[in-house]
């Protein structure tokens, strides 16, 4: 996998969770994932890579089925409350 990959499931993943808004605590796993993406950021560095660009596009063009399965990778990553991991796969389940 690359880099770029890897930054396109990081980037997905945090806007899914951010589809989340029965989530109390939505809040401090978005920052838990943005704590992550700049660490995945600084480690890997890319110079010809824009981040920035990259990010608002995922934003903008990435479907919410996508956003959400991105989700569930990165919750996993940063060992995210089970109880959000159900609530994104019950989202997903139900998402057409």
């Amino acid at each position: 996998m690359q880099l770029k990959d890897e930054f396109t499931y990081l980037v997905g993943g945090y806007f899914g969770v951010n589809l989340i808004d029965e989530y109390p605590l939505k809040v401090y796993i978005l920052k838990d994932i943005e704590n992550y993406i700049n660490d995945f950021v600084k480690a890997n560095y890319l110079k010809d890579f824009d981040y920035k660009s990259c990010a608002f596009e995922i934003r903008d063009k990435m479907s919410s089925k996508t956003k959400l399965q991105d989700a569930l990778i990165v919750l996993q990553l940063i060992n995210a409350p089970m109880d959000l991991v159900f609530i994104v796969k019950k989202r997903l389940k139900n998402s057409k």
